[in-house]
């Protein structure tokens, strides 16, 4: 059995009681960073053999821990913070179990996007998850494909290049489409602005941002 559990994206509250009955029960943990995580499960007296899985030896490793789970262990996957697989490893290890006929049971919990979307403001009934935009390959098309979007559109950005990324929206989907910007959700420092894509870009211009950011963006009326 493989397990995937959401982490708390900031407040060490934030995580259900099912998630902590999991991985107290679980043989092997499987995280993004041990150093991280260890901190979570030492505030729950969680104490369990940790396994690195990234995004960096997920290809190589899958394979082998699919032959581990086959020969009875039970995991629990879980990523610095957040549910696996939304913007996290696990699509690999899951597609890999489902060929080989391991069950996946995925836990709820907490994710980013969705606290983020429902406090915007803006439209919440369709909307289209997009994530990390490309560096550089593929990312001007990207933008030209999304400017006819019709849905609310939600994106990951990090802190260095979210006054970059907000100009860019205003090139693609013009400067008085409205937006929502969110930092540090469930911190000490939580930030929500929310007003046109060209009074946001404004507004961040003129302050050092940190944490991680969300970004939702009103679609193509």
């Amino acid at each position: 059995m493989l397990y995937l559990v959401p982490t708390p994206i900031g407040n060490l509250k934030d995580i259900t009681l099912r998630a902590i009955e999991v991985l107290q029960m679980v043989d092997v943990i499987l995280c993004e960073d041990t150093r991280t995580s260890s901190k979570l499960l030492h505030h729950y007296n969680i104490n369990k053999p940790l396994s690195p899985y990234h995004q960096h030896n997920e290809h190589k490793i899958a394979s082998h821990i699919v032959d581990q789970l086959e020969a009875g262990k039970t995991m629990a996957l879980i990523t610095d913070a957040g549910t696996p697989g939304i913007s996290d490893p696990a699509f690999l290890l899951v597609r890999e179990c489902i060929k080989r006929n391991v069950k996946v049971e995925s836990l709820p919990g907490a994710t980013a996007f969705v606290p983020a979307l429902v406090n915007s403001g803006i439209p919440t009934n369709r909307f289209v998850f997009e994530g990390f935009l490309p560096l550089k390959k593929g990312r001007q098309t990207l933008l030209k494909q999304l400017a006819t979007e019709e849905r609310t559109m939600i994106f990951y950005e990090s802190p260095m290049r979210l006054v970059k990324t907000l100009e860019e929206f205003i090139q693609y989907f013009g400067a008085l489409t409205l937006c929502s910007v969110t930092r540090e959700l469930t911190k000490v420092f939580e930030e929500n602005k929310r007003g046109t894509l060209q009074e946001v870009a404004d507004y961040f211009k003129t302050k050092t941002v940190k944490g991680e950011i969300v970004i939702v963006v009103a679609g193509k009326e």
